[in-house]
């Protein structure tokens, strides 16, 4: 069973004269062995020429990808042709290539120009015209020599490569088509179009494949199934690297492999081109060839026959698939069908002068002629056919083994003998070569996978890294929004409980409010008042305390509202008050005022009452009882600090808890509780102290002392 690549059409003849047809033809299938017998049936499906078609039919495919855009006009109109006539390249190459050539005329842009250029270069390798190919590869490469590096030009370079690959591959150098491949790889990644970089390792795998090196191919292969997925390419790319991997592991006889990536294939068999889906159906075949499954592959070939009978341009397809179709009718026995098929496409391959599928054709008749017992056809065939240099190893253990049945048949034991040996020994080799070959892919395999799982653990890592940091993020996110909440409702709780203090505040302020008034004018303290003047009446109207009393009673009216007042008024009010007292305290009542310098009364503020309270007390409870001498001193002076100091200060013997005349208390309760108020909303506060002093005269008073901060606030 033969797979080889397309018809070089007009120019094949030349091709076949050059390189016999046989040593790039059949590398493909020189790695690979059969089993005893049964591989003496089936190992005559050699696929060489199928991966120079496929190949080919890459080249065509790297040019679906659409150029970078520019923003140069010319190269925009480029690009937009590019895009709509690629697909031409393949179906139609001559009618593109003249209208690539009108445009090269009318276009100003070198790059552009040598850009609608390269695509001539895939239209003359479809067409065979390999001459015309070379000499425009060469003109390009000048061109590219004489201009700066850009990745434009990179591309551009790749495209060359990737087109001298495709040439020496059709002309049999496989080591320089390998090298040119390798090399526009390297190139297309210094460039813009790194879609296009799947096909170029698919040619580059392709290559491999011809060199025998099929573990490398399916390495390249793999390598560029990864990058379509780097690339985010669309699966449509993927399909000839599938069947490619296909092929490779039909070589290497591992059917569970080539299954799984045919059948991937097989899910784009309607956007393959034609010489796609020739190159998918005949490989496909193959595989169910040597399996002994003849009835599928031949299912396979006559799909290959109806579709190359759609399209003039695929007789070599369309006769290379009746050749392989005689084969699995000689598998089955069926002679007639198979003499019919080897008639109808030796007159092809030896107008085309394809000598390895003439060599082969002769493997056919001499088996046929064996099946019907005609030796004298078998050993003029044998007589005849001519074994082509560079054959494959498979074709001549093919050979051996019907060379051996002939002369078994005529009865030279000898001879038969001698091919027996050398079959066997060739069966060893194709089969330890086999081994080797799917040893070699299976470590490439496991050390790709080993790279990628390590990438992959990499890449795991790093998510990790980042889910652990979105984690970290998120718990500092949900932490804040606690500490927020948190803090909010601390807000709002401590708002609410400063709305209750200063409700309570407030409450305690109106209390304090009613008490001050009547702390300031008890009416007692009026009666008594009244009483005095009844009891002694005043000729003139200006002597009695009556105005006193009314301006005492004006005075507490307006201050009843205040919380504070300034030192002035509470001197006024307090001098009001002891002037009122003072006839009911006697002549021997003495009242001392002293205010320092660095005191201004009128800027002083002090709390309500904060004088005139202890000083009713005193003259309440220490002085009114008193014998002898009743003095009050009212001492004002600033300290160092800027504290304002006041002292009241009497010589009624003291502070006695337990005296009959020591009263309820209110007053001085209504100023205590005022300063703990007003305390409570500054920093620095009120000091409030009464104490028992030591007079120079040796008597003992009662001392009442406050300090008052200089930034002292009154605001509630």
């Amino acid at each position: 069973m033969v797979n080889f690549a397309p018809s070089n059409r007009r120019r094949m003849r030349r091709e076949v004269q050059r390189d016999n047809m046989t040593l790039d033809r059949y590398n493909k299938m020189k790695k690979m062995k059969s089993t005893k017998h049964k591989d003496f049936q089936r190992s005559r499906f050699l696929t060489g020429w199928s991966i120079l078609l496929y190949g080919l039919l890459l080249c065509a495919s790297s040019c679906r990808h659409q150029p970078v855009p520019s923003t140069s006009p010319e190269m925009e109109t480029y690009e937009r042709f590019f895009a709509e006539n690629i697909d031409s390249v393949a179906l139609a190459p001559r009618p593109l290539r003249a209208k690539i050539q009108e445009r090269i005329t009318l276009t100003q842009d070198s790059l552009v120009r040598y850009l609608y250029l390269s695509m001539t270069l895939k239209t003359y390798l479809i067409t065979a015209q390999y001459d015309s190919a070379w000499a425009v590869i060469r003109h390009i490469g000048r061109f590219i020599q004489s201009q700066s590096p850009s990745a434009r030009l990179a591309d551009l370079r790749s495209d060359c490569l990737n087109m001298a690959g495709n040439l020496y591959s059709r002309t049999g150098y496989s080591d320089s088509a390998r090298l040119a491949f390798h090399q526009a790889y390297l190139w297309r990644m210094q460039g813009l179009q790194k879609k296009v970089v799947p096909d170029i390792l698919i040619n580059l795998a392709d290559a491999c494949n011809r060199l025998g090196r099929l573990d490398e191919g399916a390495a390249w292969y793999r390598r560029a199934l990864y990058l379509c997925d780097s690339l985010q390419l669309p699966s449509t790319h993927k399909y000839p690297i599938y069947y490619g991997l296909g092929q490779i592991y039909v070589t290497l006889r591992d059917f569970d492999q080539c299954d799984y990536y045919f059948n991937l294939a097989a899910r784009y068999y309607d956007q393959m081109m034609p010489y796609e889906k020739y190159i998918y159906l005949n490989n496909r075949g193959t595989s169910y060839y040597y399996r002994d499954e003849y009835l599928k592959a031949m299912n396979y070939f006559q799909q290959v026959i109806r579709l190359a009978g759609e399209y003039p341009d695929m007789r070599f397809e369309l006769n290379l698939a009746r050749l392989n179709l005689s084969d699995c009718y000689l598998r089955l026995g069926e002679a007639d069908s198979a003499s019919f098929y080897m008639q109808v496409c030796r007159p092809f391959f030896e107008e085309m002068g394809v000598t390895t599928a003439l060599y082969y054709l002769d493997t056919q008749t001499i088996e046929l002629a064996l099946l019907k017992s005609d030796l004298i056809q078998a050993r003029q065939t044998l007589l005849q056919s001519v074994t082509p240099p560079g054959i494959d190893p498979e074709m001549l253990y093919i050979r051996y083994n019907y060379l051996r049945q002939f002369f078994e048949k005529t009865g030279d034991y000898y001879r038969a003998y001698r091919y027996q040996s050398k079959s066997r020994r060739l069966d060893d080799s194709i089969r330890n070569e086999r081994v080797s070959m799917r040893t070699a892919d299976l470590a490439l395999r496991y050390q790709q996978d080993s790279t990628l799982l390590a990438h992959r653990v990499q890449i795991r890592e790093a998510e990790n890294e980042v889910l652990l940091l979105r984690q970290t993020q998120l718990i500092v996110l949900v932490i804040a929004i606690i500490i927020l909440l948190l803090a909010g409702f601390i807000y709002m709780y401590s708002k609410k409980k400063r709305a209750l203090l200063q409700a309570e505040s407030r409450r305690q302020i109106s209390s304090l409010r009613l008490e001050n008034i009547r702390s300031r004018l008890s009416p007692h303290f009026i009666f008594n008042v009244l009483n005095q003047e009844i009891a002694n009446p005043q000729p003139q109207a200006a002597d009695t305390a009556l105005p006193l009393l009314v301006k005492l009673m004006r005075r507490n009216l307006e201050l009843a509202e205040q919380l504070s007042v300034t030192l002035a008024e509470e001197l006024d009010f307090v001098n009001t008050y002891i002037d009122l007292e003072r006839r009911s305290m006697g002549p021997l009542f003495h009242f001392h005022l002293y205010t320092a310098d660095n005191v201004l009364p009128e800027c002083q503020l002090i709390p309500s009452m904060l004088i005139q309270i202890p000083v009713e007390n005193a003259l309440k409870h220490a002085l009114r009882g008193k014998e002898g001498e009743r003095n009050l001193w009212i001492n004002i002076h600033r300290t160092p600090d800027g504290q304002c100091h006041i002292e009241i200060t009497d010589n009624g013997g003291g502070y006695r808890p337990h005296s009959p005349s020591r009263g309820t208390g209110t007053g001085m309760k209504v100023v205590m509780q005022t300063i703990q108020i007003l305390n409570s909303r500054n920093n620095e506060h009120i000091d409030v102290n009464v104490h028992d002093v030591s007079l120079p005269c040796g008597e003992t008073g009662c001392q009442v002392s406050f300090t008052i901060p200089s930034d002292y606030r009154y605001k509630i």
